[in-house]
């Protein structure tokens, strides 16, 4: 019934668009169509705040207000009959000297324990040192990068450098493996030097693995995307997306498989602040990809995320309100391509960066709150069905400039 309804959906789809609108990877990536609908007139006029509300269930998995720290870059797995979370925990600022990556893990994705710590202190610059808590050269900082589940095992990723800036000189891309029997993270090791990655790698139909790139001086080069690590974990070819940031400030990039099987969309935010998501396109496994082009997506510039569920639909959780991190909403399609779909899922405050996965016909949503708590939501797939019929009579706001 599910593929019936995507086919319904889809040809409709193509009915209201032209061939020459509706974007192709390899026939149309210029495209800027990302979202349709007769449910809103404009996508920066859209009331999120009368988008159809997705039923869930929210746990605070650690919060650090109280202690004025940093709670951010949040990650989602399932393993071993339990539920992980990581992420970058630091004092005062977002990824200052002393930051480290830490960890929880939950039997139903609701109680979690108390956070532990997965990473070392960053060399030198531990509590108690001179550089703790300072944006120093001298400083180093880990930053969390996600779960990469591999071959049975569970790795966790996190980037190591230097806290002045964005990044510093000797960043590196390190690799920690889950030991069961010692209930430890044995230290791998770097597996990328000059790189830091947005969400860890996922598979493409070569077998090799793929995952985003930005190098140190990335706002010069632009960003890229890794290819390999099917051989071994330090065995990686770059191939650049866009090789100046001249004509786009690309942030976070994210990507999935289209329905074929063989092409790919990349999605990035803009820090340019155009209050748009951009698209490109690759046709031969990651190698070649198309000039990123601004869509019709609404975006706040913020991390986002989605993925393809088992019944073909795809999700994407992100900020779609163009001016502030409030609300994350939830949008589907069923191809990948065109956001039919809008749903808002939680709000009413600073929430922002989630990560999605599914399993056991549910969906969990992690995300920062204010960038000073890791808090986890927990949605029954089912639930999603309340937007197949989206309202037309949500309120029309003029457009933002």
């Amino acid at each position: 019934m599910r593929s019936l309804l995507v086919s319904i959906t889809l040809a409709s789809i193509c009915v209201a668009q032209t061939s020459e609108e509706y974007p192709h990877p390899a026939n149309n990536p210029d495209s800027p169509k990302m979202l349709a609908g007769d449910w809103f007139e404009h996508p920066h006029g859209i009331d999120f705040t009368a988008l159809p509300k997705i039923p869930s269930r929210h746990v605070v998995v650690s919060d650090v207000k109280k202690t004025k720290g940093v709670n951010q870059h949040n990650y989602l797995a399932h393993h071993d009959r339990r539920y992980w979370v990581m992420w970058s925990d630091g004092p005062g600022v977002e990824d200052r000297a002393g930051q480290v990556v830490k960890y929880a893990t939950s039997p139903d994705g609701l109680e979690w324990t108390s956070p532990k710590q997965l990473t070392p202190d960053p060399k030198n610059s531990g509590p108690g040192s001179a550089v703790f808590n300072t944006r120093s050269p001298k400083g180093f900082r880990w930053i969390a990068r996600g779960f990469w589940q591999r071959d049975g095992e569970l790795l966790a990723l996190a980037s190591l450098d230097e806290a002045a800036g964005f990044f510093g000189p000797s960043l590196a891309l390190h690799a920690f493996r889950w030991n069961a029997d010692d209930e430890r993270w044995d230290d791998l090791g770097v597996i990328r030097d000059n790189a830091i990655n947005n969400f860890p790698p996922k598979q493409l139909p070569s077998g090799r693995w793929m995952m985003s790139r930005r190098p140190s001086d990335y706002k010069r080069v632009g960003v890229s995307m890794l290819v390999g690590g099917d051989r071994s974990l330090q065995e990686w070819k770059s191939f650049p997306v866009l090789e100046t940031s001249s004509k786009l400030a690309a942030e976070e990039p994210y990507w999935w498989l289209l329905p074929d099987g063989k092409s790919i969309a990349a999605l990035f935010r803009d820090n340019r602040r155009s209050g748009y998501l951009y698209r490109s396109f690759s046709v031969d496994d990651g190698r070649t990809w198309s000039t990123p082009v601004k869509t019709d997506f609404p975006d706040a510039r913020s991390k986002f995320h989605g993925l393809r569920l088992r019944d073909g639909r795809y999700v994407l959780v992100s900020n779609t309100h163009p001016r502030r991190r409030d609300p994350l909403t939830l949008s589907v399609s069923e191809d990948g391509l065109v956001f039919t779909k809008m749903g808002y899922l939680y709000g009413g405050r600073h929430v922002d960066y989630p990560h999605v996965m599914e399993h056991d016909g549910q969906l969990f949503v992690a995300f920062a709150g204010g960038k000073q708590s890791v808090e986890v939501l927990k949605v029954d797939l089912d639930d999603l069905d309340l937007l197949d019929k989206m309202p037309t009579a949500i309120a029309p706001r003029m457009p933002l400039k």
